[in-house]
């Protein structure tokens, strides 16, 4: 019988990952990353837009019911946070006027007291919304606060029915 010597050879054991490895997976971290930054972005533009327009709503159903009890609409709608109410303050239509959620300014309104009517609009920062005065089909009720470096020039309106 042969006697098999086994040669002691050094192998190398590798412990960590190299700069190429770490390089790699960083580089797909940070790709994926801005993927899902800029579509968390987008998502909170819409659910901004989304509340104006539930809120425009909201104050166009006040002023139906303050037109229904005293045959007019108000000439003015009151500062953010502030009630509206009838010409007594006994009658109470809405608790609180809304404010845009970014800017926390009050929405614009226009009342034409020639003929009766009104305008609420508010500026989307969503340009593509199905809902804006410019997607259907409507002249858009621009405003100097819905034009700048950081809007999207979009406007979305409500006139009284």
């Amino acid at each position: 019988m042969k006697k098999l010597s086994i040669l002691n050879s050094q192998f190398s054991i590798r412990k960590g990952f190299t700069l190429i490895e770490l390089l790699v997976v960083i580089s797909i971290i940070s790709i994926l990353a801005s993927l899902l930054l800029a579509n968390f972005v987008g998502v909170r533009q819409r659910g901004r837009d989304a509340q104006r327009k539930s809120d425009l709503r909201q104050v166009q159903s006040a002023l139906e019911l303050y037109r229904s009890d005293s045959g007019l609409y108000p000439d003015v709608l009151p500062s953010c946070g502030l009630s509206i109410t009838d010409a007594t303050g006994n009658t109470t239509y809405m608790k609180k006027t809304p404010c845009d959620p970014l800017t926390k300014v009050p929405y614009s309104y226009s009342y034409d007291n020639v003929t009766f009517t009104y305008t609420l609009y508010a500026c989307l920062e969503n340009d593509g919304d199905t809902e804006s005065d410019k997607n259907q089909n409507r002249t858009p009720n621009l405003q100097p606060d819905c034009t700048g470096a950081d809007k999207t020039n979009v406007s979305f309106t409500l006139e009284n029915p």
